[in-house]
């Protein structure tokens, strides 16, 4: 049974699906069609689609638009040609992408147009963020984001917005990831991530301009149960400058509240950072963030006090584990010392998880004081969140007892 197991995993399901698809809109007086194609890689000899879709045995294709535009009001798509996730150059073909691997790349690609102006990189499992970070150069970069969650990184998508050097080559080729993406790769890099030799990687010259894509919108579709269909236009946050945030006010009952303190240059670096990563985290969710590194991201669950409190106690569990792989060079689950285990624990008590000082981003308003309230205890001193609840005036109360500064959005960012 498990030697059937690891075969369904290497058979490589053959792609039926056409080689072009049509998608029109349409009304009495005018038809708008997108025109798409099937991207195929040459993979030894052969042409070949997406490995298979979210599961083996699932057949899936890859389309990029090649013609067409869609104009409603004045919303129009991505014009054709603009290539990004559609449009991979595989350096190393061991393995082609699947679905998975396509998906995690495009949502870290999503996440990391934002940051273009210094060395950024996303590590992203099934299609989240496990860790981001933003540094003065790449090698730091990559070792912040990796080590914000190196359990999680294990067999994810690892995206980088410049050309890998071989100091960041070498410290990936030291950990399992399934893609590597980036616009470049220096000489002599390449030998070092073939050791890992199912390792995809992936060259896209469009990470270059990435900025090019903020404020595009693609249309989205979401497929039902019975075959109907619902379109949408994709996200784009409002606010993309520090300026664009507004302090925290609100009236309730008659009387004005407002935060008292405006937030650092620091943490308004920190706040812009978790609210464009929070782009691409699904919903509900909350993040903790620090000197532009991730801490703690919280996703997908039902009340936002709860994923709070998941993403404190991920970033407190992640904190120990980094400890414990600094010090022994293994994870913090394989450590049996009870002492070694207390005196990781103690520290890392101590420091709240690396939470003090730390940015709370929250993808939609708060609805009670609760949820803020989570992140206070912990000692962080900034809050980013939409606002629009009735009960903004307690989430204000409680970051003013603790002279902890909030900022609003005025728009909600949902991703399911």
């Amino acid at each position: 049974m498990a030697e059937d197991l690891k075969k369904m995993y290497k058979t490589i399901v053959k792609d039926n699906f056409p080689p072009k698809m049509e998608i029109t809109f349409a009304d009495e007086k005018n038809r708008q069609t997108l025109f798409y194609e099937r991207v195929s890689w040459n993979i030894e000899g052969v042409e070949r689609g997406l490995r298979y879709g979210e599961n083996p045995g699932q057949e899936a294709a890859l389309y990029r638009l090649v013609n067409g535009n869609l104009v409603l009001s004045e919303t129009r798509t991505i014009q054709p040609g603009q290539y990004l996730a559609s449009d991979i150059e595989l350096l190393q073909s061991g393995k082609h992408p699947g679905k998975t691997n396509l998906t995690d790349t495009d949502n870290a690609l999503n996440i990391l147009r934002y940051f273009t102006d210094k060395p950024t990189v996303v590590i992203v499992k099934h299609n989240n963020p496990c860790g981001v970070a933003q540094s003065d150069s790449l090698p730091d970069a990559y070792m912040n984001a990796y080590m914000a969650d190196r359990v999680a990184a294990f067999g994810g998508c690892i995206a980088l917005n410049r050309s890998v050097d071989k100091v960041t080559a070498e410290a990936i080729s030291q950990q399992y990831a399934e893609v590597v993406v980036a616009p470049d790769y220096d000489e002599g890099v390449m030998e070092i991530l073939s050791r890992r030799k199912n390792l995809r990687v992936i060259r896209i010259d469009n990470i270059n301009r990435l900025h090019n894509f903020v404020g595009q919108r693609c249309v989205e579709f979401k497929s039902l149960i019975d075959g109907g269909m619902i379109t949408q236009w994709s996200f784009v946050p409002q606010v993309r400058d520090k300026a664009d945030f507004k302090l925290a006010a609100c009236e309730y009952q008659g009387k004005p509240y407002k935060i008292n303190r405006v937030p650092t240059p620091e943490e308004y670096a920190d706040l812009l950072f978790g609210w464009l990563v929070e782009a691409g985290v699904t919903s509900n969710s909350v993040l903790y963030v620090k000197n532009r590194v991730t801490v703690g991201i919280g996703t997908g669950e039902q009340d936002r006090v709860g994923v709070a409190e998941i993403a404190r106690d991920k970033a407190y569990r992640k904190l120990a584990d980094r400890y414990c792989f600094e010090i022994y060079k293994f994870g913090y689950n394989d450590l049996k010392d009870i002492d070694k285990k207390k005196e990781i624990d103690d520290r890392v008590t101590k420091e709240k998880g690396g939470l003090v000082g730390a940015a709370m981003v929250s993808d939609a308003f708060f609805p009670f004081r609760d949820g803020v309230d989570i992140g206070i205890r912990e000692n962080i001193s900034s809050v980013v969140q939409p606002g629009g609840s009735t009960n903004d005036y307690q989430s204000i109360e409680a970051c003013n007892e603790a002279d902890v500064t909030m900022v609003f959005t005025g728009q909600r960012s949902f991703k399911h």
